[in-house]
């Protein structure tokens, strides 16, 4: 055998950058990746130096400064005496509200008008797609300006709750009240308390947080119960009942929690010339809570709609030979195909919502814009910092969005052989 030597590696030369076609393209990438670094950098460094030269050097110290501004709608505590860093959080606070209500309501009436939107009935199907053409074809302010007024008009004023006929009456067992200056409801209150921390609209609390936790704790034993039973019934053939032990286990422990730490509804009344007392929702609230909610549905339903027409029709005629039901197999075989391409419209769909949230300043809901970007911003003159304040945080919420439900999408996808 006669013996062949290996081919000489070829030495590298920094011509090789340029003229060889395995590093021209990387060469090309650091080169635009270096001059559009080097703008940036240009560009800040300018902007850093003409700011001092007006005397304006960029800090952030005037978050420190008292606000000297009311925010009529807030989860935690706040007065005008509080800083700006607070007011800036309780705008954050409230924009993660709205956001949250909106992705909640929007997704519930998005995967229902979605599934009607595909419906064999000719008047339903069409009246879904009339609301999707309608609603998605008029800007999402409109609909915000439309929502806020409606409200504002039909609901009637503390005043008409007066008197011995009054001309409007509360709710529930006079526990809610419609108004237009918002809806009034019961808030949760305890007489024998751990600590109560007052924070507004919604209680947050020792107490709360005890009852979730015994919350939790009753539904993990719940799962757990419910596995232990599966495994049963592959052993034997017969699964026992779990029904009843898993409700006691979730609900039992909090009812006896709430009694010991006397749970009661602290309900609204009318004094003056408003209602006090009670978690109150402002006009502001509702009215873009609405409007964000019934645009974005209609996005929603087409996400649905095109996600379950993604799904081979052979599926839901396996499942109609083995017996089931139409609403079973769009539960069972149809959505959880689907989720594979509804989710990731979804993504988009909430990042939106949140975005197209910094429209309340137009109807007067103090969101994260409306305070740092609007009134905190006009009073310190902080233009720079203020902007760049807003751009981070909402880069922050959008980043956590998209890896939350990444990492949902990752938890739900099919796994294939």
């Amino acid at each position: 055998m006669s013996d062949q030597s290996a081919p000489p590696k070829e030495q590298f030369q920094l011509s090789m950058l340029i003229y060889d076609a395995r590093y021209r393209g990387i060469t090309i990438q650091i080169f635009v990746l270096l001059l559009v670094m080097s703008g940036l950098f240009w560009l800040a460094s300018n902007a850093v130096t003409n700011l001092a030269a007006l005397g304006k050097p960029i800090r952030f110290d005037f978050l420190g400064d008292t606000a000297g501004y009311d925010i009529n709608q807030r989860l935690v505590e706040y007065s005008s005496q509080s800083t700006h860093a607070r007011a800036t959080f309780v705008g954050l606070l409230n924009t993660l509200l709205v956001a949250f209500m909106g992705c909640a309501a929007a997704t519930i009436l998005g995967v229902v008008g979605g599934v009607l939107r595909l419906s064999n009935n000719w008047l339903v199907s069409r009246m879904v797609a009339l609301y999707v053409e309608i609603f998605r074809n008029v800007p999402v302010l409109l609909w915000i300006f439309v929502c806020m007024f409606t409200f504002t008009a039909l609901a009637p004023q503390p005043r008409a709750f007066r008197g011995e006929n009054p001309e409007a009456s509360m709710y529930l067992w006079d526990s809610v009240a419609f108004t237009n200056r918002g809806i009034y409801m019961p808030e949760p209150l305890f007489s024998r308390p751990l600590g109560n921390i007052d924070v507004g609209i919604f209680l947050v609390s020792l107490e709360l947080l005890v009852v979730l936790a015994l919350l939790i704790g009753g539904i993990i034993f719940a799962r757990k119960n419910n596995a232990r039973a599966a495994r049963i019934q592959d052993e034997t053939g017969d699964r026992p009942s779990t029904g009843l032990v898993n409700a006691a286990a979730i609900l039992l422990p909090s009812i006896i929690a709430l009694i010991a730490m006397g749970f009661y509804l602290g309900k609204p009344a009318l004094a003056g010339f408003n209602f006090k007392g009670g978690i109150n929702m402002s006009a502001s609230l509702i009215g873009l809570w609405l409007g964000l909610t019934l645009y974005t549905t209609t996005y929603i339903i087409e996400a649905v709609r095109s996600g379950i027409q993604a799904v081979n029709k052979g599926q839901s005629e396996a499942a109609a030979a083995l017996g089931l039901r139409p609403g079973r197999t769009m539960n069972l075989v149809i959505l959880p195909q689907a989720m594979r391409i509804i989710i990731p419209q979804l993504i988009s769909q909430y990042l939106n919502l949140t975005k197209n949230s910094s429209l309340a300043v137009a109807i007067g809901y103090m969101d994260l814009v409306s305070t740092l970007g609007g009134i905190t911003l006009n009073q310190t003159g902080r233009e720079m910092e203020a902007i760049l304040l807003l751009m981070a945080i909402y880069l922050t919420i959008s980043l956590s969005i998209s890896v939350g439900m990444n990492w949902y999408n990752n938890r739900v996808k099919l796994v294939e052989r």
